[in-house]
């Protein structure tokens, strides 16, 4: 069993035990907390940043007993979201080994009374509690399961690891299973045998894929040093380890297929932009696919102005070209002449053809088409591939999270982050003018996103007519795409102060100056568009702000209500995989795994799922090695 700290809500600790085990597991006393190893104590707080932690723990205590368990902001000291159990890794266990078999995919135990969960040993129950037992002349605490019929079941602390909360990606509620029934251990066993299938094709794949005559990429020149050189910012440890990773799937000739995971304003781009350089310093082309066309405009505009003093040609096709002008790309593009392309599905076209491609960088791929899907396949045939994504889809994560696919994940936040403060309000016109304002006044940008075209005009009317003094300008995917580009980068150089737009912002623009967000109809949206579109402010050092507008609560659906809150309650930093996964619990994920497969999940749960596939791929390289 691996070793941790298990924290309950209501326990009682013995403090000078619990800063021997921190030190122990290799974390480091602190007078504050700010980087992942340190913990601090102070007076009735013990705070804690814990290994594969977004954000540190702060546990406040009464003597010895914890009151409450939050995680915090380290720069405002802020407490953003609530904790009922927490678990607590050793600092020296690596990120790779978090994913064991043994340990749950979230260090948080995260459940609430009446949700549904899974022990490993005893199948479906609900969470009805803790409770105290005097065990040895000792109050020790138990996690109490309601099973079917009303059974019980008393799990100790030290067995905390064996319990997950049950996630199926479905609307219907789970089944309890009956204690002491063989249904369970029948379930498991069926579920693992299939697995073992599945493990053995997802092997097979990626024996096929290593057979493939890659193409091995030279050790980093001077230039490289350089270019890396000029990033304007502080890596973050995980920007560096995934661009090793990255460089080392490169320099080998198994074609590369990884995918870079990490928040909105995490840094994904600036390991891409490596790996691009790198590959035309080898004489290699380049192909950037995204999925809107404003975003190929914000990553022609970065990567122009970052590969300036070096001889890179970078060209760009998207709606935002005319006819001639793409047709003159798209020729110097099979001609050798443009090193790096960047475009919509346009790059998909039959008459885009390359000289020498050597890496293919996509950007959230979940957004491309059925038809884009299988011409990405093709490509992944001829070249090493990257795949960059802020919220991963079930069919990602399980893959990488059982070893079928090379993942790096960029889970800590640039150096002086703000999380964005996050509110739900009402339509409240004199509000808005006082927040928009305060924006202006710290001369910064408003995004104010509305999205119906026919009527968008009478809102930038109304913003005009609140603040006449701002420049204010309108954005939609109905432009013509020449408008549209002038209108971006307008806002961009920040000669608009105010942008009246749709959705097309959604998908990573990055306008750093931009500092407050409103979303009118709110609740119309989804959340993981939600979380998308508030990853569009609160890119500096400033504090940002989100603000949605929604229709009084009895004209709201349930689930908008249900959604809004998750948005609420995950404002933190990094909480991309969580907002993911609410989503896909709120509105159900269909067969994304194929139908089988989702019957599996919905049987034993998405945790317990992905613990097995890991265990049986695992076990089926054992046999691989052995024969």
């Amino acid at each position: 069993m691996f070793k941790s700290l298990e924290f309950i809500v209501g326990q009682k600790v013995n403090i000078d035990e619990v800063v021997q085990t921190l030190v122990a597991y290799g974390y480091t006393r602190a007078t504050k907390v700010f980087k992942e190893g340190e913990f601090a104590l102070r007076g009735g707080v013990l705070d804690i940043y814990p290994a594969n932690f977004e954000i540190p723990l702060r546990l406040d205590l009464d003597d010895d007993m914890v009151l409450a368990i939050h995680g915090f902001d380290p720069i405002s000291a802020e407490n953003i979201d609530e904790h009922t159990i927490v678990l607590v890794l050793p600092f020296k266990t690596s990120s790779k080994s978090v994913f064991s078999a043994d340990v749950p995919l979230n260090n948080f135990v995260d459940i609430r009374q009446g949700d549904y969960v899974v022990h490993n040993n005893h199948g479906i129950g609900r969470f009805i509690g803790i409770k105290e037992f005097d065990l040895d002349s000792k109050k020790k605490e138990h996690l109490v399961i309601e099973y079917k019929d009303g059974d019980k079941l008393f799990v100790p602390k030290h067995d905390i690891h064996l319990v997950q909360k049950y996630v199926s990606f479905t609307k219907r509620p789970a089944r309890l299973h009956k204690l002491g029934n063989k249904e369970w251990v029948a379930t498991i066993k069926a579920v693992e045998k299939k697995l073992r299938l599945l493990a053995a094709e997802l092997l097979r794949t990626q024996a096929l894929r290593a057979q493939l005559a890659g193409f091995a990429y030279s050790k980093d020149t001077e230039w490289q040093k350089e270019f890396e050189a000029k990033f304007p910012y502080k890596e973050t440890p995980d920007q560096l380890r995934s661009t090793a990773e990255t460089k080392s799937d490169m320099e080998s000739p198994r074609p590369m297929d990884r995918l870079i995971c990490g928040d909105v304003g995490y840094g994904k781009t600036e390991v891409a932009m490596r790996a691009a350089f790198k590959a035309v310093m080898d004489s290699k082309q380049v192909a950037i696919l995204v999925p809107t066309t404003i975003l190929a405009e914000q990553h022609y505009f970065n990567f122009s102005k970052r590969l300036e003093g070096f001889p890179v040609r970078v060209g760009m096709l998207s709606r935002f070209r005319t006819k001639l002008e793409q047709k003159t790309i798209v020729k110097e593009t099979s001609e050798g002449k443009v090193d790096i392309v960047i475009g919509t599905h346009r790059l998909l076209s039959k008459d885009v053809a390359f000289k020498d491609l050597g890496l293919v960088i996509i950007d959230e791929e979940q957004r491309f088409g059925v038809k884009s899907k299988e011409k990405l396949k093709h490509f992944r045939l001829l070249a090493d591939v990257m795949t960059l994504t802020a919220t991963p889809i079930p069919r990602t994560l399980y893959m990488a999270l059982s070893g079928a696919r090379d993942m790096s994940v960029i889970s800590t936040p640039p150096t002086n982050r703000l999380s964005v403060k996050t509110h739900v309000i009402g339509f409240d016109e004199e509000f808005i003018q006082e927040v928009m304002t305060r924006e202006l006044k710290r001369h910064g940008q408003v995004f104010f996103l509305h999205n119906r075209v026919e009527n968008i005009d009478t809102i930038a009317n109304n913003i005009k007519r609140l603040l006449p003094q701002a420049r204010v300008a309108i954005g939609h995917g109905q432009m013509s795409g020449r408008l549209l580009e002038e209108i971006m980068l307008k806002f961009l150089k920040h000669e608009i102060d105010i942008l009246v737009c749709t959705t097309i912002i959604e998908s990573g623009i990055d306008v750093p100056n931009a500092n407050t967000l409103i979303v009118n109809r709110a609740d119309k949206f989804g959340l993981a568009d939600l979380h998308q579109l508030r990853g569009r402010v609160g890119r500096l050092d400033v504090q940002a702000y989100a603000y949605f507008i929604v229709p009084k609560r009895e004209l709201q659906s349930e689930i908008a209500r249900q959604r809004l809150k998750a948005l609420e309650k995950h404002s933190d930093l990094g909480s991309g995989f969580h907002i993911a996964f609410e989503d896909l619990q709120l509105r159900g994920a269909g067969n994304l795994l194929g139908a089988q497969q989702h019957g599996f999940i919905t049987s034993i749960g998405f945790d317990l799922y992905c613990r097995l596939l890991k265990e049986s791929i695992e076990h089926l390289k054992k046999e691989v090695k052995t024969t």
